[in-house]
């Protein structure tokens, strides 16, 4: 077999990315262990997998592949014995008539390259990867299994279900889960037409195609998911939803299962539930510093209310988690009601909505503070009742966390107005509100500085600074080509100070209160989205988003009217 060592110390010294010292030192060290000198170069940190990959590609002249890019393919994973890729780090990528693209470390491993002619019947053409992304490929591709029930133990779904439905199945819904929870998805979407079953997946806020099952499987598919979620897999007719959670190189992953008839099958949506070991800090955040000081010294109140509002999406039960996580120790009593919950905290008591059995978020309240709370989070304000009794809580004592769905945090005024909650009480309950919304962060593997024109920046009423930093997006593999990697949150917090407490006793409006926030110090949440703007950490098209969505007008200036 062709040794490739001597020439990849060579080709990493001549690219400077290896010094002669440290070729000798591996080699030394490679000589007296007995192991190949590239594992050496990675265990001592002298080279990554990636520059040893690129290293032999230059030498062996066959491309280099980041098989990051890529997910495995279940038919592929099926032409060749686990063992025989494991042993010589080979998996077959692409096949296209007679030819077969093959991901390997040594493309010169002649004993690999006749044993993949001979299993795959084909041409072999080889591409080079790094062994560090080979070696998952190849574990993700021959070990997509191990799905478990949803409660609180965890238990493993019935294997004997499984009969209803076919191993290549079982195979093609974990494919879907790990690729979903590797991408950093928070909702699949399987959706049938007539002719297609279109699979998309939400990341970063965005709907994404990707390459689907067959439209044949779909039924399949669908009695799988039931089979992992306990549901009826007779009951085609009616909406049905059910959980469950998945076992995962990365640890558990909890699932919500959404299913709903259409015309042309049932409609599967999957919420990935963000685990509570991903809850980080109040800082974490990335609130600005006024609006960050302001919330500690909310969360740091013994009782009151603090409000959280925006739409959907807006990632307020990751603020508000991690408020409780901050307040979760061993000295406090903390529980929720929620529909669905969607982060699990331990010492947290959490309860579920189950209208079905009469089980509200006003009458799961009522019963919570019978329990001896000290921190309450209530999921949703969606009525007068609950608005009431979270109001009362705050009031007797109790530190209550709540949203509302509302554009701007001086809007939660009006939407308690509107369920006639007397303005002294709510003055003598709210400590704030706190707005906030998610705009995608431009990839910082591709963003390009730029400078927009003068016409840009008016359309969106921006006033040029000299040390702005505009970036845009570009796209690259990192990124999927899209420009963008994870999201940003945008945020406004008023606090309930003198002043807003006497106009909104007094009645006075809504713009009237906003104006006097505003002037007491809170800047409104385009003013934090044209910092991020300006920044170079969003974009302007992310921007323009989120001045549609809250209705500015962009016939004048934002930041003067702010």
């Amino acid at each position: 077999m062709f040794e490739t060592g001597e020439y990849v110390l060579r080709s990493l010294i001549e690219e400077g990315r290896l010094s002669s010292e440290d070729a000798a030192r591996a080699e030394e060290v490679s000589r007296t262990s007995n192991r190949p000198v590239e594992d050496v170069l990675v265990e001592l940190g002298f080279a990554t997998p990636r520059q040893l990959a690129l290293a032999k590609a230059l030498i062996c002249e066959y491309p280099y592949i980041d098989l990051n890019a890529f997910e495995p393919q279940i038919d592929h994973s099926r032409m060749l014995q686990r063992d025989f890729a494991e042993s010589h780090m080979v998996f077959p990528l692409f096949v296209f008539g007679e030819v077969a693209t093959v991901a390997m470390l040594d493309p010169f491993n002649l004993p690999a390259i006749d044993g993949l002619t001979q299993a795959l019947r084909k041409e072999i053409d080889p591409v080079i990867a790094d062994e560090e992304s080979l070696r998952s490929l190849i574990k993700r591709a021959y070990s997509l299994s191990g799905v478990r029930g949803a409660d609180s133990q965890a238990e493993e779904v019935d294997e004997s279900a499984d009969s209803l439905v076919t191993e290549p199945i079982v195979a093609a819904v974990n494919q879907i889960l790990d690729a979903a929870v590797r991408a950093g998805v928070s909702d699949v979407h399987l959706s049938p037409d007539e002719n297609e079953l279109h699979l998309r997946f939400r990341i970063d806020g965005v709907l994404e195609s990707q390459q689907g099952p067959d439209r044949s499987t779909h039924a399949a598919l669908v009695q799988r998911l039931k089979v992992m979620s306990d549901l009826d897999v007779t009951q085609t007719r009616r909406p049905q939803d059910g959980k469950f959670r998945f076992a995962h190189d990365s640890g558990p992953v909890d699932v919500r299962l959404s299913l709903l008839p259409t015309i042309h099958g049932e409609n599967v949506v999957l919420r990935l539930l963000r685990p509570g070991r991903d809850i980080g800090t109040l800082t974490d955040l990335g609130m600005p510093d006024g609006v960050l000081r302001r919330f500690e010294g909310m969360v740091s109140q013994p009782h009151g209310m603090v409000l959280v509002t925006g739409p959907t999406g807006s990632g307020k039960t990751t603020t508000l988690y991690t408020a409780l996580a901050k307040l979760n120790t061993p000295d406090r009593n903390v529980m929720t009601i929620e529909d669905p919950v969607e982060i699990r905290l331990p010492w947290i008591r959490q309860i579920q909505v189950n209208t079905a059995v009469g089980l509200t978020f006003a009458s799961a309240l009522r019963s919570i503070l019978r329990q001896d709370p000290d921190v309450v989070l209530v999921g949703e304000i969606r009525d007068e009742e609950t608005a009431r009794i979270a109001i009362q809580a705050s009031l007797t004592g109790h530190l209550v966390f709540a949203t509302l769905h509302t554009n701007d945090s001086v809007g939660s005024l009006a939407r308690l107005r509107d369920f006639e909650i007397e303005p002294f009480a709510v003055n003598s309950a709210l400590l704030g509100t706190i707005a906030q919304r998610l705009v995608r962060r431009v990839c910082s593997a591709c963003g390009e500085r730029y400078t927009p024109t003068p016409v840009e920046l008016d359309s969106l009423g921006i006033l040029p600074q000299e040390n702005d930093k505009f970036t845009r997006p570009v796209g690259c593999g990192t990124c999927r080509n899209s420009g963008y990697t994870g999201r940003v949150g945008v945020y406004e917090i008023m606090e309930m100070t003198p002043g807003i407490q006497d106009k909104l006793e007094h009645g006075e409006s809504i713009r009237a209160i906003r104006a006097l926030a505003v002037s007491e110090g809170m800047q409104p949440l385009i003013g934090h989205g044209i910092d991020l703007y300006r920044a170079g950490q969003t974009s302007l098209e992310e921007l323009a988003k989120l001045v549609a969505m809250d209705g500015a007008p962009p016939s004048k200036s934002i930041e003067e009217a702010a």
